[in-house]
């Protein structure tokens, strides 16, 4: 394969997230062959079974989105010792109805921002549980917990110096998970 789409669901709607600068600024460590292409969540209307048979034009896109891409890169904050709500709406309406999941065999990359100290390590644990189950395989190590703190990007908003080595093996392990898997 030439090229890779990698589908970025961010699970913050806020337009200055931490999460969707961190998704930007990790995109920029990827070699020239990985398109990441940020999803929107934010226009889902909440999960009902009952929309199964004749899902909205925004759960349309996203499914679509999802099947079109060679792998999936999340980037979440934690809510409350877990994930967003709106993630979580995103993962239930693209896995519906029951086995028509538009996630299952593609490769993903879990990552999370936050300024508490244990950097969405909950979140992270309770999205990793969700995607087992809809079968995707996920990159387990290494673990990425990043604290928002001064120094995370610099003044272009690109990863600043002092994380930029450990986040690039990250990158370099994911594109090699993604290969790997999307062949």
């Amino acid at each position: 394969m030439s090229q890779y789409t990698i589908a970025v669901i961010v699970g913050s709607l806020r337009k200055d997230s931490f999460n969707r600068t961190f998704a930007k600024a990790i995109a920029q460590l990827a070699p020239p062959d990985f398109i990441f292409k940020p999803i929107e969540i934010g226009d889902l209307p909440l999960y009902n079974q009952d929309d199964d048979g004749n899902p909205s034009d925004p759960v349309k896109r996203l499914k679509n989105e999802i099947k079109a891409a060679q792998g999936l890169l999340f980037v979440t904050p934690e809510y409350n010792r877990s994930l967003p709500g709106v993630l979580k709406n995103a993962i239930d309406q693209a896995s519906r109805p029951y086995g028509q999941s538009a996630w299952a065999g593609k490769p993903a990359g879990v990552l999370g921002v936050s300024v508490g100290a244990i950097g969405t390590a909950l979140a992270q644990q309770h999205l990793r549980n969700v995607l087992a189950y809809l079968d995707v395989p996920t990159l387990g190590q290494p673990e990425v917990f990043i604290q928002a703190k001064e120094g995370l990007f610099d003044e272009a908003g690109n990863i600043g110096a002092g994380s930029r080595e450990f986040l690039q093996g990250w990158m370099d392990r994911f594109v090699a998970w993604v290969k790997l898997h999307a062949a």
